[in-house]
């Protein structure tokens, strides 16, 4: 049995974010291979050495701690990451986690604002 590309995309739109990371997770496992995107080696010392002068442009969102306001902070999840209730739950109870990856700064520290005023700790990285 043989699926097209189109029924695999299909079958995987209809999945939960949550079920596709465990998805790609599996297949890493699977063939041995990481879906991280590739990273371009240096040539050199001096290449090396201007990487990290240039400025950050993509952030990540942590939730460090809950706090006190969990349902608060489950709601702020869900807005921020599009997650289903039980989803944004399981991230917020597994804390600490990433929340949003690959966002600009105003984005970030906008989400950042946003978990902290619902009770949260966070952090960008």
């Amino acid at each position: 049995m043989s699926l097209s590309n189109e029924e695999i995309i299909e079958a995987i739109s209809s999945k939960t974010l949550v079920e596709v990371m465990e998805l790609v997770k599996a297949m890493e496992e699977k063939f041995g291979v990481s879906a991280a995107a590739p990273v371009a080696v240096a040539a050199g010392p001096a290449a090396a050495a201007a990487a990290p002068a240039e400025e950050q442009t993509e952030f990540t969102v942590v939730l460090k701690a809950t706090g006190e306001k969990k349902v608060e902070v489950i709601k702020v999840v869900r807005a921020i990451t599009g997650l289903g209730l039980k989803e944004a739950k399981d991230l917020v109870e597994g804390a600490p986690k990433e929340v949003k990856e690959g966002v600009s700064k105003d984005e970030a520290e906008k989400f950042k604002k946003d978990l902290e005023a619902a009770g949260a700790t966070a952090e960008l990285k």
